[in-house]
C-alpha cells in the first residue's frame, strides 16, 4: 500500500508528515523517479530530491512498519532545516518544494513540477477616479486563505475562505496608491482573479495570527472542507481570468489534511492521506500509521473550546480525472 511510517529523529513530526504528503502522490513520484543521479557521493549526500528517492525505495521495500529518515534529515541540515525546533508546515513545504525544484537538473522536470503544483493569479489595480488599470500574473504555491474577515468575524466555511480571499478590495483613505495618470494618490480598487489551477492543490489554512501585541494566538475554530470541491461553483465570472477549457478542469477532490494539534509554541503534526492507488484513508502518526475513516478526518475541522485538539492547517487537493 505505500502506507509505512517515518520514525520521528527529533521533533520531525512536520518533516515527516510532509515527506509522506510528497510521497504518496504518486504524480510527484513519477517526477521524482527521473531525475539525474548525482555522480559523486557528497553531491548525492546533498541533493535533495536523491535523498527523497532513496527513502522512497526505502519505503518500498520490505514490510517494516517505519522507516528512519535520517539521511534525508542530514542532507536538509545542510540547508538550515534544523532538527528539534517547531516547524510551521506551510513554511516548511515552500522550502522543501524550493529545494527540489532547484536540484532538479532536468529543465523538463522542473517544468512538471511546476505545473503539478503551481497556481497562477492575476492581480489587478484600478483607480477609482480615471480610467487607468495595470494588472500583473503572479505564481503561487499555496492558497493562503484568511479564517477571519476584515472584522475579525469567523469565516464559517472553507468555500467563504476561498469567498474572502478573491474578493475586491477598496484602497482609500491612508491606504491610497498614487495614479500617475490623475497625478496624485486617488481611491484604487484593488483585486486578485484566478488564472489557473494546478494538478495537486495546497490550500493553507492561515490558524496562526498575530495580535497587536505581537503574540502569535491559534484559531482552532470549526471549519468545514468538502471532500469535493470545486471552483467554478464558488468564484464569480469576475473573480476568474481563465478560458472555458482550463475552468473545465477546476474540480477537485481531497487528497491530504496535514492537522496541528496543541499551541503555537508546543505542537505536532500529523497527515491523513487517502491513497490514490486503494481510495482508503491512513493517519501517518511518525512511525503508526493506520487506516481512518472520512468521520476520523472531519475531526480535524476543528472545535473553538477544543485548543489543543487537532485542526486541519493544509488541505491538499487532487484534479479529479476527466469523466
Amino acid at each position: 500500500t505505500g502506507a509505512i511510517g517515518l520514525y520521528n529523529v527529533g521533533q520531525s513530526c512536520c518533516l515527516n508528515s510532509l515527506l509522506q504528503v510528497f510521497l504518496m502522490n504518486i504524480h510527484f513520484t513519477g517526477i521524482l523517479r527521473r531525475i539525474t543521479v548525482p555522480p559523486h557521493a557528497g553531491q548525492k549526500s546533498r541533493n535533495v530530491p536523491y535523498q527523497m528517492l532513496l527513502l522512497l525505495e526505502e519505503m518500498q521495500c520490505g514490510k517494516r512498519k517505519a522507516v528512519f529518515p535520517i539521511p534525508l534529515a542530514r542532507c536538509l541540515s545542510v540547508y538550515r532545516v534544523k532538527l528539534f525546533v517547531q516547524h510551521d508546515a506551510a513554511q516548511l513545504f515552500l522550502t522543501l518544494w524550493n529545494l527540489i525544484k532547484d536540484q532538479m537538473k532536468k529543465p523538463e522536470l522542473v517544468e512538471e513540477l511546476s505545473y503539478l503544483y503551481t497556481i497562477c493569479v492575476q492581480e489587478h489595480l484600478a483607480c477609482q477616479k480615471c480610467s487607468l488599470e495595470t494588472k500583473r500574473n503572479s505564481r503561487m504555491l499555496t492558497l493562503p486563505l484568511p479564517m477571519l474577515d476584515a472584522d475579525s468575524r469567523v469565516l464559517k466555511t472553507l468555500e467563504d475562505c476561498l469567498q474572502y480571499f478573491f474578493r475586491p478590495e477598496e484602497l482609500t483613505d491612508h491606504n491610497m496608491c498614487f495614479c500617475e495618470q490623475c497625478g496624485r494618490k486617488t481611491p484604487f480598487l484593488q483585486s486578485t482573479k484566478l488564472v489557473h489551477l494546478p494538478q495537486t492543490l495546497t490550500i493553507h489554512l492561515k490558524r496562526f495570527c498575530f495580535e497587536e501585541s505581537s503574540y502569535v494566538h491559534k484559531l482552532s475554530h470549526y471549519l468545514p472542507f468538502p471532500q469535493d470541491l470545486d471552483f467554478n461553483a464558488i468564484l464569480t465570472e469576475n473573480q476568474c481570468q481563465a478560458d472555458d477549457n482550463e475552468k473545465a478542469s477546476w474540480q477537485y477532490e481531497l487528497f491530504a489534511v496535514v492537522a496541528h494539534s496543541g499551541s503555537t509554541s508546543c505542537g505536532h503534526y500529523c497527515a491523513y492521506i487517502r491513497s490514490l492507488t486503494e481510495c482508503k484513508w491512513y493517519c501517518f502518526n511518525d512511525s503508526q500509521v493506520c487506516q481512518v475513516s472520512w468521520d476520523d478526518v472531519k475531526c480535524t475541522y476543528g472545535h473553538s473550546n477544543l485548543n489543543w485538539a487537532e485542526t486541519a492547517y493544509l488541505l491538499i487537493y487532487m484534479k479529479k480525472r476527466p469523466q
